[in-house]
């Protein structure tokens, strides 16, 4: 198939599509449309970006025939607030020559009371969280018995995020017959847990693979001792405003979200988001972002599958991920459309064996950067760097079962050595910034700490 028209779907689709401005399906579009229509259980695994959200939507919107009742036929879980928004926005895309009554549900600020009215003068496609949608249903607002197709969107994270008792309980309120239609990022062991339990022989197809390192997006590194040396990079980096033109900047916790914020020295260019922010900053922050009132955005993970924005330029992780997955999820935020991106990753000592997973899933060496000679390396810790961290290897890591194929880019056997005979930070840190490890109270005093 080359075309949408080749799929052969309603005109009103058809002119949807058109005025969206898309002519050819992407390969999961092209593998899913005919599986899902059919009403065959479907597992889809493709990387962010690459159109799933249209790849299951089409199909069922294509099935879907005109009625009145005022109980739900379908029903779509996302792991977001801001995923399940952009999934609404979508359908509306989809159906302007249709009749189509749609919902979004989720929690936070939102009020349960709307919801409730909502739903009660009947809805077509049911969009949610998982915790929201179960309280709706325990609340006997909303009933799935009409349920023919069940949807659920980023799988993986979904599961990542403590989902699974509420996806439990919303199974036991759906019908036994019916089509469940799961799409993912990456294939964990808990989603093959899920497959197994509840899909009936699905049709699984495999687009991409979770670890290839996207071919548009050209990806660099850099080793920095701690938080507010990192921020002196980014603050060094962000002054090229023409090269750094829109850039979202992943955190790990909504603390250093915040402390980032109010240490660029871009304050009126930025932005920040998280679970802890209300509702309206949180849709305030990606509007200004998206229209280029903001040039900076700074996130934390929770919403990396929730943003849909085009032309960003650069994605910087300034804290390694804990998830090697989560970084595929990052830096799959640029180079969308065929346009080229760039990744940054910043790793300190403490994050070390998490960029190595990260290089190890992806099967390729992240290049190294220079230290910029300019930016100033700082002895200054936040609170939880003063802390005694916990060895990783005690951690009990989620391992993904993700195979490996011809299109994964192998190391060279230069660079697997130089992973297993990597030098001492200490030393890397010397090297890199031809300065004195120790130097008062720059950088860490790291082994006087290990000498107590």
């Amino acid at each position: 198939m080359n075309t949408f028209e080749d799929f052969k779907i309603k005109k009103q689709l058809v002119n949807a599509i058109a005025d969206l401005g898309f002519t050819q399906p992407t390969p999961i579009q092209e593998e899913s449309y005919s599986t899902i229509l059919a009403g065959s259980d479907f597992v889809g695994i493709a990387q962010t970006g690459t159109g799933k959200t249209i790849a299951y939507l089409l199909p069922i919107l294509q099935g879907l025939e005109f009625s009145e009742q005022p109980h739900p036929r379908v029903v779509i879980l996302a792991p977001t607030r801001e995923l399940v928004i952009q999934i609404v926005e979508q359908i509306e895309k989809l159906t302007p020559y249709i009749t189509v009554r749609t919902l979004g549900v989720y929690g936070g600020t939102n009020n349960i009371k709307g919801q409730k009215l909502a739903v009660a003068e009947g809805v077509d496609i049911i969009v949610g969280t998982p915790r929201r949608l179960y309280d709706l249903v325990i609340s006997n607002v909303l009933r799935l018995k009409s349920i023919k197709k069940l949807v659920i969107d980023e799988v993986d994270i979904m599961l990542d995020f403590g989902y699974k008792t509420q996806l439990k309980n919303i199974f036991e309120h759906l019908p036994t017959k019916r089509q469940n239609i799961l799409f993912s990022a990456t294939m964990t062991t808990y989603v093959d847990e899920l497959i197994d339990t509840f899909l009936i022989n699905p049709v699984k197809k495999t687009i991409s693979l979770s670890g290839t390192p996207l071919e548009n997006i050209s990806q660099s590194k850099y080793a920095v001792p701690n938080f507010y040396t990192k921020a002196n990079l980014l603050n060094h980096l962000l002054e090229d405003k023409e090269e750094y033109s829109k850039v979202l900047i992943f955190v790990g916790t909504k603390v250093n979200a915040d402390r980032l914020f109010e240490t660029l020295d871009f304050e009126s260019e930025s932005s920040v988001i998280h679970s802890r922010k209300e509702q309206n900053h949180r849709t305030n922050s990606i509007d200004k972002f998206a229209n280029g009132t903001s040039r900076i955005l700074i996130a934390t993970d929770v919403i990396a599958r929730g943003i849909d924005i085009d032309k960003i330029s650069h994605v910087i992780s300034f804290d390694t991920p804990f998830y090697p997955e989560n970084y595929m999820h990052r830096i799959g935020r640029t180079g969308r459309a065929e346009q080229k991106g760039k990744a940054i990753l910043l790793y300190s000592e403490k994050e070390e064996t998490l960029m190595d997973d990260i290089e190890s899933l992806m099967t390729y060496t992240i290049p190294e950067i220079e230290w910029p000679e300019e930016v100033t390396i700082t002895g200054q810790l936040t609170p939880e760097e003063k802390l005694k961290p916990i060895p990783l290897d005690e951690i009990d890591h989620k391992s993904s079962e993700i195979d490996k194929g011809a299109s994964f880019q192998e190391k060279s056997a230069k660079n697997s050595k130089e992973l297993k005979e990597r030098k001492s930070y200490d030393r890397l840190i010397k090297e890199r910034y031809k300065k004195p490890i120790r130097r008062g109270d720059k950088i860490q005093n790291m082994k006087k700490k290990k000498r107590k």
